[in-house]
Formats: C-alpha cells, sequence, structure tokens
C-alpha cells in the first residue's frame, strides 16, 4: 500500500529553530564594544522581542517590521545594561541592529532542510519580515523554496493570521501544512489554527539555563531530534 503524503509544505520557525540567534548577536555585540557582556547582552536584547510585538498582536500599534522593533529593544537593553550607543558612530549602530540577518545555521538545517526540499515546499514561518528573511538565507546558505515574511502577512505570531495568511498565499489548505518549531507555544498556535506540527529540541538556544522546550509537551505530529531526523521521519510518508 502506498503511503500517504502527510503534508506538501513544511514551513519553519527561524530563529531559534534553524538559526542560533544567541551565538549571531552575542559575536555582533562583542565586536561592536567590550562595555557589556555579549552574551547577557544578546538575551536581554531577545527577552523584549515578544512584549514589542504585543502592541501591533492586539491592534494598539500599526504594523511595523522586526528591523524597527529590533532597534527599539536594542535602544532600551543599551540604556539598561550601558552599551555607548549615543557616541558609536550611526551605521555602526545600524550594522548592529541589523545582525538579526546574520545569523548562523544549527549544524543539522542545512542537510536537513536541502534533504526537505526535495519532497516538499519548504519555507521560514516567522516573525522577520521579507528582506531580514531573505538575508538570513542567504547569510546561513538556507535553501528556501519560497519566503513570506511578517510584512506580507500583516501578522505576528501567534496571532492565527500569521499561519492561516500563510497557507493561504501557497494555496493550500491548513492541514497540507506543518509548522516545524522548538517552541511548544508556537506550535499549539500553529495546531489550533488547523496546521500539522513538528518540534525539534533546541536546548542549547537560551545556553545553560534554558528550562523551557526543552522537550515536546503537545500532542505534535511529529516528533523529531533536529531537521536532519525530521526529512527521515517525513520521507517515509512520500509515495515512492
Amino acid at each position: 500500500m502506498r503511503p500517504e503524503r502527510l503534508v506538501d509544505a513544511v514551513l519553519f520557525d527561524t530563529f531559534g529553530t534553524v538559526v542560533d540567534w544567541r551565538a549571531g548577536i552575542s559575536q555582533a555585540v562583542a565586536e561592536f564594544s567590550s562595555a557589556v557582556d555579549p552574551n547577557e547582552f544578546a538575551l536581554a536584547w531577545r527577552g523584549r522581542y515578544q512584549p514589542s510585538m504585543a502592541p501591533v498582536r492586539s491592534g494598539e500599534r500599526e504594523f511595523v517590521d522586526l528591523d524597527v522593533l529590533h532597534r527599539e529593544n536594542l535602544e532600551a537593553t543599551a540604556a539598561a545594561t550601558g552599551l555607548p550607543l549615543d557616541t558609536a558612530d550611526p551605521s555602526d549602530v545600524d550594522w548592529l541592529n541589523r545582525a538579526w540577518h546574520r545569523l548562523p545555521a544549527w549544524p543539522d538545517s542545512v542537510p536537513g532542510l536541502t534533504e526537505l526540499k526535495r519532497h516538499f515546499i519548504i519555507g521560514p514561518l516567522s516573525n522577520g519580515h521579507t528582506a531580514l528573511l531573505t538575508n538570513m538565507a542567504k547569510h546561513a546558505s538556507l535553501p528556501w523554496d519560497v519566503i513570506i515574511g511578517s510584512d506580507i502577512t500583516r501578522a505576528y505570531k501567534p496571532d492565527p493570521n500569521a499561519y492561516l495568511r500563510t497557507a493561504e498565499l501557497l494555496r493550500l489548505p491548513p492541514e497540507r501544512v506543518m509548522l516545524c518549531a522548538a517552541h511548544n507555544t508556537d506550535l499549539a498556535a500553529a495546531q489550533e489554527a488547523g496546521l500539522r506540527t513538528a518540534f525539534i529540541p533546541r536546548p542549547a538556544e537560551y545556553g545553560p539555563s534554558q528550562r523551557l522546550d526543552l522537550q515536546a509537551t503537545g500532542p505534535w505530529d511529529v516528533i523529531a531530534q533536529d531537521i536532519v531526523d525530521l526529512a527521515t521521519q517525513l520521507r517515509e510518508h512520500v509515495p515512492s
């Protein structure tokens, strides 16, 4: 009996799932200044990420892309930690803010995505905007088929529209799209919107202090060790 294809598109959360934002941001901060601990600064900067999107999700603020939010969060984090932005060359500050465009991939990301690409449409389903995700793909050699940024969907996860509009743009029903993420809350929102789900752990995302998302906590369709393992498991559902 021929296997039934589980989905047509496998999309990915990017920050933390496909790329190592902590390593990339820490390196950029270290190159920018020695005035702060780069790892602590990276964690603090990232800590403002979700709260900064909340007013956009609630409708209190018009949609602005992540470059704007990252810059606001950078300035707030710098003020709180003593990172000298005011005396720095503005072009250097812009370079630091765009470090989110230049993040390194986890070791399994490119080989896993390359294998998945043989059988499925692959792309990011991220809060990043199209230019950011395109630059990231070039920097980290991510072999996406398609890039649909949040500036196209005009929605930030876990807003259901972030998932549903992406599926609509691919002309696929939600159940033919899978989200792979290292974050259980992202998967819960995707599942609620009707998407298939896959979990992979990234226990080093936040460093030694990480306590959340060390394992799957929901009834996801696939639980894999990494993206290579995900490709192996999904290949079993591809007709020969």
